[in-house]
């Protein structure tokens, strides 16, 4: 039962693409209806692979019947379930927001075709155990991610998703060169095989020259400074559904997800891979809140934002240690939360008022409470006040940063954090403090299903930080941080599996 979960998490969404496809134009009000029944499926499965993982351990599905390393197999372990539940969780609300934002759209089929099959990659991603096939379901997500941002079809749009492509494609070509130089000298694509064959005889110069490649394709990702150009325009142009998924688990299931794996369960990370990411990592936390604080634009705001964000996990996850793992992780799925929450609020904002403006605002709050007192939420906890799931995970990064006589960076991140909160009581006082402007008057709450993921997501927010209690962080946190920390028992736990 357990191995045979795992096809389902790529079959939901690219059957459900299909028949939104075939049927979505034809029927009215199936694309919604279905597209939300897919994904709280997937939120599901998802649940249901927590329970699975402690009662069967790693579960190994041979695809074909096949045995690998002769055929591909996809991989259900502790880490695996904290991906699924973190990007399927934060799908299933943004579709149930798209159900009335999206209606300003036309075509409203070919997003939820588009957005199932981005969902899809980003699963395959997560569950397969072979790295050509990883490679295949990034660009199957990668290339739906394209189209979405150019779904506006304006000059703006386009242009951005141009620029996304360009550097996609170069970020595409880093990694399957990777991969091929992997092949030539393991004579293996499965991740668990590489990792054994490694272990055997050491790959010298070339596992250093195929970090470097690894390092700048899923930096390119993540959206890792210096390989970050593409962000800023693409997560404000697409729809702000897509600006949430965008930023709050593409860039991590495709990039930080992906270093993460290959580096500690198949390469195996080294001291100067671990210095290398830390470094970017940090640089990543300043320059990004820098660029952030002088942005007029919201949703370019917080997508300068998602870079100096996503260097916190990356630098949490690259000291190695079993508590900046953690820290990364948590960070991870609160960023998750926060970040999608906070391009929700926006989109509601430019749903209401017409403009992503800062200057064109004012008094919001007045107008549109729940989109105002979320997105207070939303940028608290980012900024790590007290006592907001950000606080905790922001709290661990730099505890565990000191813990590994790292002192520089955990000044680093305390500093980052405070340049953060600037910015975003910026963005409360310019969008939703004080006066509400004459312009303005006219303007209303928006619909139901786009409030109710902006509860829920705020919510997540502030309970956040119960992740911590011991019973739950030791049955979802440390479970997934005991698969990097181990990372050696890799190849071990996925043969032992299929005994």
């Amino acid at each position: 039962m357990g191995s045979n979960l795992l096809p389902l998490f790529v079959a939901i969404p690219l059957g459900s693409a299909f028949l939104v496809s075939l049927l979505g134009k034809k029927l009215r009000g199936f694309t919604d209806t279905f597209s939300n029944v897919a994904t709280f499926s997937l939120l599901s499965l998802s649940l249901l692979s927590l329970l699975l993982i402690r009662s069967l351990g790693t579960v190994v599905y041979k695809v074909g019947g096949w045995i690998p390393p002769l055929g591909i197999c996809m991989v259900l372990d502790n880490l695996t379930t904290f991906m699924l539940v973190t990007v399927n969780l934060i799908s299933f609300l943004v579709t149930i927001y798209s159900i009335s934002y999206m209606e300003r759209y036309t075509a409203k089929w070919k997003f939820y075709t588009l957005f199932l099959l981005m969902l899809a990659g980003m699963n395959g991603v997560i569950v397969t155990g072979d790295i050509f096939n990883l490679f295949v379901f990034l660009e199957i997500a990668s290339i739906s991610s394209y189209a979405l941002v150019a779904f506006g079809v304006e000059h703006e749009e386009l242009e951005a998703s141009f620029k996304y492509v360009v550097m996609g494609s170069v970020a595409s070509t880093f990694i399957l060169l990777g991969i091929a130089l992997l092949y030539s000298y393991t004579s293996s694509l499965n991740m668990a095989d590489i990792s054994r064959t490694l272990a055997q005889k050491a790959g010298g110069r070339l596992v250093f020259f195929v970090s470097a490649l690894f390092i700048m394709g899923f930096g390119l990702k993540a959206a890792l400074v210096p390989f970050h150009a593409w962000l800023p325009d693409a997560h404000p142009s697409a729809p702000a559904p897509i600006s949430a998924m965008l930023s709050g688990v593409l860039i991590k299931a495709l990039g930080v997800y992906a270093l993460a794996r290959i580096f500690f369960n198949v390469l195996g990370m080294t001291a100067k891979t671990s210095s290398i990411l830390m470094v970017l990592g940090a640089i990543s936390m300043v320059l990004g809140g820098l660029l952030a604080l002088g942005q007029e634009d919201i949703k370019r705001l917080f997508a300068y934002s998602s870079i100096s964000q996503i260097g916190y996990v990356v630098l949490g996850i690259s000291m190695g240690t079993t508590l900046g793992i953690l820290a990364g992780l948590f960070h991870l799925f609160n960023h998750a939360a926060f970040k999608s929450l906070l391009f929700l609020n926006s989109g509601s904002i430019e749903y209401a008022t017409g403009t992503r403006d800062l200057r064109k605002m004012g008094g919001l709050t007045s107008k549109m409470p729940v989109t105002g007192y979320s997105s207070l939420v939303g940028s608290m906890s980012i900024s790590g006040i007290p006592p907001l799931s950000g606080f905790w995970s922001k709290l661990l990064v730099i505890v565990a940063a000191i813990q590994a006589k790292h002192f520089v960076f955990a000044s680093i991140a305390v500093l980052v954090s405070i340049l953060t909160l600037a910015y975003y009581l910026k963005v409360q006082r310019l969008a939703f403090f004080g006066e509400l402007r004459s312009t303005l008057t006219g303007i209303k709450e928006v619909p139901l299903t786009m409030k109710l993921s902006m509860i829920i997501l705020s919510l997540i927010c502030i309970f956040g930080g119960l992740l911590l209690l011991p019973r739950v962080q030791k049955n979802f946190l440390n479970l997934a941080t005991g698969i990097l920390v181990n990372g050696n028992n890799y190849a071990r736990a996925i043969f032992g599996s299929m005994k």
